[in-house]
């Protein structure tokens, strides 16, 4: 499919607050008409804070499957539960759909946008050959499931909030819940600080 000008190529900066498209003008510093904010062609130094979100993200992803994530106190008598660990006991509990819904939430998705973001950067970095479309839609994807990932925070905050009996039974949320949710922080701020412009521009230039 042939592509037709970009904005940039016609001489036009998108505004990054407004949306408002302005005129590149060569005799001064590029300012939206709009709302007076400074415009860029493309977000500066997007790839590098990128990479940097995704190598803290990773470093993180080992901890927070290796770790209990929580920690379950019954007459005294503690049971740590990793993520794969808790699967497992929800699997031996019947409790198939959640095992599964937790697996994909908690383990495949975040593994799937850590591996997504990284080969979008690698494809833009290195220009290798892409279609633009449909690495957009992926990175639209990534975008949009990555704040479902929190589904284990969210269910371990609740057990905290409602199971605590004191040495009856307890649930205390262990060291990686912190890793695993900044691994998924950080994954949303790697696909946020990501421009997707940078993939037309690869295209283009073939």
């Amino acid at each position: 499919m042939k592509l037709g000008r970009g904005a940039l190529a016609q001489g036009l900066l998108r505004c990054h607050d407004c949306g408002c498209l302005t005129k590149q003008a060569a005799d001064r510093s590029p300012v939206c008409r709009v709302c007076g904010s400074r415009l860029h062609a493309r977000q500066p130094h997007s790839m590098q804070r990128t990479g940097a979100f995704l190598l803290s993200a990773y470093a993180l992803y080992i901890p927070a499957n290796i770790f209990p994530i929580m920690t379950v106190t019954q007459l005294g008598v503690g049971e740590p539960h990793t993520i794969l660990g808790g699967i497992i006991a929800l699997i031996d509990g019947g409790m198939v759909p959640i095992a599964i819904l937790v697996l994909i939430a908690s383990i495949l998705v975040p593994l799937l946008k850590l591996l997504g973001i990284s080969l979008l950067l690698f494809n833009v970095h290195y220009r290798r050959p892409m279609n633009a479309y449909k690495w957009t839609m992926l990175y639209r994807v990534i975008a949009f499931v990555g704040r479902w990932s929190m589904l284990d925070i969210f269910m371990i905050s609740i057990l905290v909030a409602l199971v605590d009996l004191g040495g009856v039974s307890q649930v205390i949320a262990g060291p990686a819940a912190t890793a695993f949710a900044a691994v998924v922080v950080l994954t949303m701020f790697a696909a946020k600080s990501f421009d997707p412009r940078l993939i037309w521009d690869n295209q283009q230039s073939l």
